[in-house]
């Protein structure tokens, strides 16, 4: 089944999980984007905390396809006849061209806005296992579901998993909220209990968007703070980086000053040195001076008084 729609096609038109005690079950959905714009996308949810989607939101390019996987949480209980009333609501927008997925928030899907929102709800269909037969509960006692157990091949090659047909009353009720949904005339075609229904069902998934728009600003903001820690560390390294670059200039500094000071000393101890051997040297020479003169002066009184006697 393909439904052709304005933006998107959405293929399967239901989710049918493999339902398995204890166990997760996965589901592919396929979108397909025929038309030359970009469409973003947003994946709700009556259940939130039952389901997991990767991912919830996302771009499909023109003339491209995306895939998201829907995966159902283990369960402890199985429901009554393998009946589940969860359902799903995928929205979808023209967006611009060069829009990131970041971009991508509760408020572009929202109506106020004025923007055209495209929206489909499918239905949750839960099967049995093909190795074992489905035992379901009627008046306190157990039989054996035999619709369960004719699963067409074609389904199973499709889903990667045995795909159960819903019964009649279930098929027809879905075609009916289709062709409801799609005519736009809900209040005039259905009667007063079905209307009630899909009230309750509406406020489910506004419930399941609101949940999902405060978790996303959650992330938001956790993203933001983390972010603003990541600048801050940033300008504390470079800050570090700097200070530690002055260091390094003022060590290096130092370090010639302390050679610059090394060499003085050097050059004063060969000049207090020399001074030195010159003051020895001016010293000898004082002290020997005096000694010459009496000599020679002694030597001249002989000479003169060799003199004399003559």
């Amino acid at each position: 089944m393909i439904m052709t729609s304005e933006l998107l096609e959405i293929h399967p038109l239901e989710l049918k999980f493999t339902f398995e005690l204890k166990k997760q079950s996965s589901c592919l959905i396929q979108l397909t984007n025929k038309t030359d714009q970009y469409v973003a996308f947003k994946v709700k949810t009556t259940s939130p905390k039952k389901y997991c989607v990767r991912p919830n939101t996302g771009i499909v390019k023109p003339k491209s396809t995306y895939d998201f996987t829907v995966t159902m949480q283990a369960q402890r209980v199985a429901p009554p006849d393998l009946i589940c009333k969860d359902k799903f609501l995928i929205q979808s927008t023209v967006i611009p061209f060069g829009t990131a997925e970041e971009d991508i928030t509760s408020d572009r899907f929202s109506k106020e806005s004025g923007k055209h929102i495209e929206e489909k709800k499918l239905k949750v269909f839960l099967t049995s296992p093909s190795n074992s037969p489905v035992l379901t509960a009627i008046n306190g006692d157990l039989k054996q579901d035999i619709g369960h157990e004719t699963s067409s091949p074609r389904d199973k090659a499709r889903h990667g998993v045995e795909n159960i047909p819903p019964s009649q009353k279930v098929a027809e009720d879905f075609m009916g909220f289709e062709t409801a949904k799609d005519a736009g005339e809900l209040g005039t075609t259905m009667g007063t209990q079905q209307f009630k229904t899909s009230r309750d069902e509406t406020e489910e998934l506004t419930t399941a968007s609101d949940l999902q728009s405060s978790v996303a600003k959650d992330v938001q903001q956790l993203k933001s703070a983390k972010a603003d820690d990541f600048e801050n560390l940033k300008s504390k390294i470079s800050f570090m980086d700097s200070k530690l670059k002055e260091a390094e200039v003022t060590i290096m500094k130092l370090t010639q000053e302390r050679s610059m000071v090394a060499r003085e000393k050097d050059k004063l101890q060969s000049e207090l040195e020399l001074l030195k051997t010159k003051s020895n040297a001016i010293r000898i020479t004082q002290v020997g001076f005096p000694l010459l003169y009496v000599c020679m002066v002694a030597v001249v009184g002989l000479v003169i008084e060799y003199l004399s006697n003559l």
